[in-house]
């Protein structure tokens, strides 16, 4: 038991980054968007993918760290380059995507000296659904950002219990 903590913990430090630089890595959008959100308490239904597309949902499960990161405070979520959206709070939205290999990012400005970033890829298919949930850990003194692959019955059971997230960049 105690080496799989200890291998938890590896793990997680190494898929999170505090970035530092200045630029946000390929997968995310322009280190300087921002996006107005807004949640929408009526919208708690799974969609189906379009034909032809597989379909991602983004889940902000902010849980007990909404002590320590403000649940006011957007996590931008990018695809390919592109930032497709924001969550804010327990929330979540849908993405449709091209089947394939694509590039995930979620980014966080908490702390406005340096971003919280978190990296992942899917190999997406056609017809399927995937739900990936983005939460932040504490560990002694560091904060880590987190964007898992959950499987589909914690994926139902979030929506089910979260509002939709409607976010536009700000202009």
């Amino acid at each position: 038991m105690k080496a799989a903590v200890i291998a938890f913990f590896v793990t997680l430090a190494s898929a999170s980054a505090q970035n530092t630089s200045g630029s946000l890595p390929a997968a995310c959008g322009p280190i300087d968007a921002s996006f107005n959100v807004r949640l929408d308490e009526s919208q708690r239904a799974l969609a189906q993918p379009e034909p032809g597309k597989a379909l991602i949902y983004f889940i902000y499960d902010s849980g007990a760290a909404s002590d320590v990161f403000p649940p006011t405070e957007p996590m931008m979520l990018g695809i390919d380059g592109v930032w497709v959206g924001a969550n804010r709070g327990n929330s979540y939205f849908a993405v449709s995507v091209s089947p394939g290999e694509h590039h995930m990012c979620a980014a966080s400005r908490y702390y406005r000296k340096a971003e919280l970033v978190v990296l992942e890829h899917l190999q997406a298919e056609a017809g399927k659904i995937y739900f990936f949930r983005t939460r932040f850990a504490i560990l002694r003194d560091s904060k880590y950002l987190e964007l898992d692959l959950v499987n589909s019955d914690e994926g139902h059971y979030l929506i089910a219990s979260y509002p939709l997230s409607i976010s536009h960049l700000k202009r």
